[in-house]
């Protein structure tokens, strides 16, 4: 009796182990930035650049998560023009955000593939001139670039994930 206790036990914890496995394993991303020192406004200087590129990698990696296992996205970053406008300043440069022409804009070009089957593909210009009156309020989890990750987020969710029944 004590032994099929202890097998049953062995059971649940290996069934509950199946069950913590995600459905899929996730797709991958690969990002390039194409002459990002002639971007439109990419921020000002090297760290403020490469920062932002951080910050553009880590939304494409969080939605890649989205792909089904075995799907590659490549995407090309062909210019970036940031929302709102830099202001130099004598100690530190400020972002003003005003909601007028300075809305954010990326071109991209993506090859979605699955293995070596290319699923789709294009160029696109992605602008949100409504940035400043989005229903969604900004918050800190917004991270670093929070109307361009918005921006990506609603371009990614339209062209690559399916809808629901």
């Amino acid at each position: 009796m004590h032994r099929s206790r202890f097998a049953m036990g062995v059971s649940a914890v290996a069934t509950l182990s199946a069950l913590a496995w995600p459905a899929h394993a996730a797709g991958t991303v690969e990002m390039a930035y194409i002459e990002p020192e002639k971007f439109v406004d990419f921020g000002f200087g090297n760290y403020e650049r490469e920062r932002n590129q951080a910050s553009l990698n880590q939304s494409f990696q969080r939605l890649a998560r989205q792909l089904p296992d075995g799907q590659s996205l490549k995407i090309e970053v062909l210019d970036v023009d940031l929302a709102g406008e830099l202001k130099p300043g004598s100690a530190r440069d400020v972002r003003i955000v005003r909601g007028s022409v300075d809305w954010p804009r990326i071109k991209l070009r993506y090859v979605l593939q699955a293995g070596s089957t290319t699923l789709k593909s294009g160029e696109r210009d992605l602008a949100d001139m409504n940035y400043l009156f989005s229903q969604r309020s900004i918050t800190a989890r917004d991270g670093g670039l929070p109307y361009e990750q918005r921006m990506i987020d609603r371009w990614f969710t339209e062209t690559f994930v399916p809808p629901r029944p």
